[in-house]
C-alpha cells in the first residue's frame, strides 16, 4: 500500500470510528403537548380518565406525586403536581390561568356532559358561535377546557 492510501486508509477508519450515529429526523413529528401542572396529580389523572376518556401513555408515581403523560385519542398532554421551585404554578396557586385548552371533537355535547358529570364546572354551556359548537368548563384543579367543533 503507497503511503497515500494508508494514510486515506487511516483517516476513514478514525473517521468511522468518532462520528456519532445519526437520528433519522425525518420520523419525529413536530407535536405541542401541553404540561398542566395541577394540585394533587393523582387524582387529577384519574378526573381527565373519567372526563375525557383519557388513557395513560407514561406514568411515575413518587410519594403521591404523579408525572402522567396522556392522551385523548391521539392528543397528548402532560400532568404533574405543581412545583414552584421549578416555577411550574397550578391555576389554584396562581387564581387563574394563563392559558385555555381547545379540546376539538366529533361531539361537543357529549364530551361536555361527561366533564360535568365527572366534576367540571360550566364556565358556559355548548353553543353556535363563530362557526364553531362550542362550550366550556373549568376542571377541579382550575383548568379551563373549551370543548368544540367547528360547524
Amino acid at each position: 500500500m503507497t503511503t497515500d492510501a494508508a494514510a486515506t486508509e487511516a483517516s476513514i477508519t478514525q473517521t468511522s470510528i468518532t462520528q456519532t450515529p445519526m437520528i433519522q429526523t425525518s420520523t419525529i413529528q413536530t407535536t405541542i403537548a401541553p404540561w398542566l401542572s395541577v394540585r394533587e396529580s393523582a387524582r387529577a389523572v384519574d378526573f381527565y380518565k373519567a372526563a375525557f376518556g383519557a388513557t395513560e401513555l407514561f406514568r411515575l408515581e413518587d410519594g403521591g406525586s404523579v408525572v402522567a403523560r396522556l392522551s385523548l385519542d391521539g392528543a397528548e398532554f402532560w400532568v404533574s403536581d405543581e412545583s414552584p421551585e421549578h416555577l411550574n404554578f397550578s391555576p389554584q396557586t396562581l387564581r387563574g390561568s394563563s392559558a385555555r385548552i381547545i379540546l376539538t371533537v366529533a361531539d361537543p355535547d357529549a364530551v361536555f356532559a361527561r366533564a360535568l358529570a365527572a366534576g367540571a364546572s360550566q364556565v358556559y354551556a355548548v353553543v353556535e358561535e363563530h362557526g364553531w359548537r362550542v362550550g366550556r368548563v373549568v376542571d377541579p384543579f382550575g383548568h379551563h377546557w373549551e370543548i368544540g367543533r367547528p360547524v
